[in-house]
C-alpha cells in the first residue's frame, strides 16, 4: 500500500514518527522544526510544514546559525535524546548553517539540517544564489557542510529519501557518532510527488545503547586503579550525556578519588560534594591542577582531553603518570596512550565501583585530607572574589557572578560560551545540579548563548534559564531576542558591558600583542583603537528588540535587578557595566598554561619578553607515550 506525497511532505511525516528510547523512557526524536524560508524551501518544506502542522511544530528564526544553536541547546538539555530540525533556503541561508553545524559536531550534539539546494534537473541553471563550479556540476554551497557534518547526503531523487532519512536517524541517535546531520534537498525534488510505502511512515523507536565494558579491559582498569596512590578522575561532557552523575558520585564516595571537571563536565558532582575539586586545566582551580600535576593515574571519563584540559600537554607532569580512559568512543579512549575502557560512562562507572568495592579499595586517608584542605582554601578565594564590601560601586565581573550565585538554586540553568566569562565561571561557579552549568566550550562560539537559552527553555519550561553574555558576544548575534519575545519564552539575559573583547585582550597582552584591536573604542591618530569608549547603548538595543531591560549601575542595583528578573515571566535582560576590557577581571589568574605561539622574532619589548616566557613553558611539554 502506498501514499502519494511530495518528498518534503513525506520527510515531515517520517520525522514526526521517529522516537528514541533509553532506560525505558521514550520520546520524540525530532520534536520541532526551525525555519527561514526562501525560494529554495518555501514551496517544498514550507508547504509540507503547513500541510502537517499538527504533527510537526514550527518555530520562526531570525538567523540560520542561531536556529542551529537553539536546536543544539534543546538537544543538550534533552540529554541528546531529542532535538530539532532546521530548514533554510539555498545560498546564504545554507552557508549560515556551517558554524552551527561545526559546533554541534564538535560537541557531539545531534541536530538535523535540511537546507534547500539547486535544481537536481538543472532546468534552471544557474538559479538565483547558485555557486557555479566550472570543474564539477554536482557541487553546491551545501558541500561546505560536508566536513562539519557527521552524515551528509543530497537527495536528488525521491526514492533516495528513504535510505537517506534512515541513515540520518541512525547517526542522530548513535552516542558515538552523533552530531550535525545534513540532508541537502534540491528545490525541485522537494516538490516532486512519489508513491511512498506506508511502512516508511510507521513509528520507529531508536534505542540509544548503553554498552558495558569488555571484561579484559575492565580487569586491567581495576588493576590500574588499585595500584595508584594519587589517582585523579577527570569528568568530561560524556558524564552528562550518559546521565552518569549518580554513578560517578557512588564511585567517588566508595573510593575517595577526587573528581576534577572539564568545562563540559562541570556539575558532574555538586560543588559541595567532598570529592569535587573543581575545574581542571587552563581555566581550572589551583586545587584540581595541583592534583593533576602530581597524579600517578588520570581516569578520564567522557572527555576528549582538549588542550585547555591538558594545559597544552604540560599539566599531567607526574613521573610515570598513566591514563585510564572510560569513553564510549574508542577514538577518545586511546588518547594520551591511555588504557581504554570503551563503554557507556554510567555502565562503566557502575562496573568499576562494584569491582572495587569487592576489594574494599579506597585511597589513603592522608590523600583525602590533602585535597580536602586545598579545596577549602580555594573556596575561600572564591568567597573573596564574590565579596562586595562596597555595594554602591560598579561591580567587577566576579562580583556579578557572586550576585547571581547568591540568588539561584539548583533549578536555574546558566549558559555561556565565549569571552572572559568561561574562565571565571570554570574557576568560580558553584554548580548545584547536574545540568545547571551549560558551557559550550568545544567550539566556544560567540553568539551561542541567547539562542541556546531559548532551546534550553523549550526543553525545560519550568526552569529559570540565564544567558550570560558579554558585549562582544551580544553584538555577534542578538537577533533571537525577537524570537523569545514572539513566542513568550521567558529567558533571562545577563548582559555585561566591558567595552571590548576582554578575554582576547588579556591574552593579547600576555603574548606580546599589546591588546591591539581588542577594545571597543574610537580609533586614534596612530591607527590603534585607544580613543574614548564607543557610545553604544546595548540595553537600549535589547529593549528595541522587545525585551524588558533592567539597568544596574552598582552591586546593590544588580542584586535587586537579578531578583526581579528571576521572578519575571517574560524575556528580561539585566544590563550591568563592569570594568573596561583593558583591566583585569578580578578572578584568580590562570592556574595552568595554554599554548598560543608567540612571535619568534620581534623588536617590541613586550613580544620579546613574552617569547622568553613561552619558551620556558614549551620546555615543560611532554608527549604521553
Amino acid at each position: 500500500m502506498t501514499t502519494r506525497l511530495t518528498v518534503a511532505q513525506a520527510l515531515v511525516r517520517f520525522l514526526a514518527a521517529q522516537y528514541t528510547e533509553r532506560d525505558g523512557v521514550r520520546q520524540r526524536l525530532i520534536s520541532a522544526t526551525w525555519g527561514i524560508f526562501g525560494h529554495g524551501n518555501v514551496a517544498g518544506l514550507g508547504q509540507a510544514l503547513v500541510e502537517y502542522g499538527d504533527d510537526m511544530p514550527f518555530h520562526q528564526g531570525r538567523n540560520e546559525q542561531s536556529m542551529v544553536h537553539a536546536a543544539v541547546g534543546y538537544a543538550r538539555q534533552s540529554n541528546r535524546l531529542s532535538t530539532h530540525a532546521v530548514t533554510t533556503s539555498i545560498g546564504p541561508g545554507a552557508t549560515n548553517l556551517v558554524t552551527g553545524a561545526a559546533l554541534a559536531t564538535i560537541n557531539h550534539l545531534p541536530v538535523l539540517l535540511l537546507p534547500g539546494d539547486i535544481f537536481a534537473t538543472r532546468v534552471a541553471d544557474p538559479v538565483l544564489q547558485q555557486l557555479e563550479v566550472p570543474y564539477a556540476g554536482d557541487i553546491s554551497v551545501n558541500d561546505c557542510l560536508r566536513p562539519v557534518s557527521k552524515y551528509f547526503d543530497r537527495v536528488t531523487r525521491p526514492e533516495a529519501l528513504i535510505p537517506a532519512a534512515l541513515q540520518a536517524m541512525r547517526v542522530l541517535t548513535d552516542p558515538v557518532e552523533t552530531g550535525a546531520v545534513t540532508l541537502a534537498l534540491p528545490q525541485d525534488v522537494q516538490a516532486e510527488a512519489h508513491d511512498w510505502p506506508e511502512e516508511f511512515f510507521a513509528e520507529r523507536t531508536w534505542v540509544v545503547r548503553r554498552p558495558g565494558a569488555d571484561p579484559t579491559e575492565l580487569a586491567e582498569a581495576i588493576s590500574l586503579i588499585r595500584s595508584a596512590e594519587r589517582p585523579l578522575l577527570v569528568a568530561g561532557g560524556g558524564v552528562h550525556h550518559s546521565r552518569a552523575e549518580e554513578a560517578l558520585a557512588e564511585f567517588a564516595d566508595a573510593t575517595g578519588i577526587p573528581v576534577a571537571s572539564t568545562q563540559a563536565g562541570k556539575g558532574s558532582l555538586r560543588h559541595d560534594h567532598p570529592q569535587d575539586v573543581g575545574g581542571v586545566g587552563h581555566t581550572g582551580t589551583a586545587t584540581a591542577n595541583e592534583l593533576a600535576r602530581q597524579a600517578d593515574l588520570v581516569i578520564g571519563v567522557g572527555t576528549r582531553y582538549t588542550d585547555f584540559t591538558t594545559a597544552s600537554g604540560t599539566l599531567f607532569a607526574g613521573d610515570g603518570v598513566r591514563f585510564l580512559n572510560l569513553n564510549i568512543a574508542p577514538y577518545d579512549g586511546h588518547k594520551l596512550a591511555g588504557t581504554p575502557l570503551v563503554a557507556d560512562a554510567r555502565s562503566g562507572l557502575t562496573e568499576l565501583t562494584e569491582a572495587l568495592q569487592l576489594h574494599a579499595h579506597r585511597v589513603p586517608g592522608v590523600y583525602v585530607d590533602e585535597y580536602t584542605l586545598d579545596k577549602e582554601r580555594w573556596e575561600q578565594r572564591v568567597d573573596a572574589c564574590y565579596e562586595a564590601d562596597e555595594p554602591d560601586i560598579r561591580p567587577t565581573q566576579p562580583q556579578v557572578l557572586g550576585a547571581l550565585d547568591a540568588l539561584v538554586d539548583e533549578s536555574d540553568v546558566i549558559i555561556n560560551a565565549a569571552g572572559s566569562l568561561p574562565g571565571d565561571l570554570h574557576k568560580l561557579w558553584r554548580a548545584r545540579s547536574r545540568d545547571q552549568y551549560h558551557l559550550e566550550y568545544g567550539y566556544s562560539c560567540m553568539g551561542y548563548e541567547i539562542p541556546a537559552a531559548i532551546g534550553v527553555k523549550m526543553a525545560a519550561p519550568d526552569r529559570n534559564v540565564w544567558a550570560l553574555v558579554g558585549d562582544g558576544t551580544y553584538l555577534m548575534m542578538p537577533t533571537e531576542i525577537v524570537t523569545a519575545v514572539q513566542e513568550g519564552i521567558a529567558i533571562k539575559l545577563l548582559l555585561i558591558q566591558n567595552h571590548g573583547y576582554a578575554s582576547i585582550g588579556g591574552l593579547s597582552e600576555t603574548v606580546g600583542g599589546e591588546r591591539f584591536g581588542t577594545a571597543y573604542r574610537y580609533q586614534s591618530d596612530d591607527g590603534t583603537y585607544t580613543g574614548a569608549p564607543l557610545p553604544v547603548d546595548l540595553a537600549a538595543n535589547a529593549a528595541s528588540l522587545g525585551m524588558r531591560v533592567l539597568r544596574a549601575k552598582t552591586v546593590r542595583d544588580l542584586r535587586a535587578a537579578l531578583e526581579e528578573a528571576r521572578a519575571a515571566d517574560t524575556p528580561t535582560c539585566v544590563y550591568v557595566e563592569t570594568e573596561t576590557a583593558d583591566t583585569v577581571s578580578g578572578a584568580p589568574p590562570a592556574q595552568a598554561w595554554w599554548d598560543v605561539p608567540v612571535a619568534e622574532t620581534a623588536t617590541r619589548a613586550s613580544a620579546v619578553k613574552a617569547r622568553e616566557l613561552y619558551e620556558r613553558h614549551v620546555s615543560t611539554r611532554r608527549r604521553h607515550l
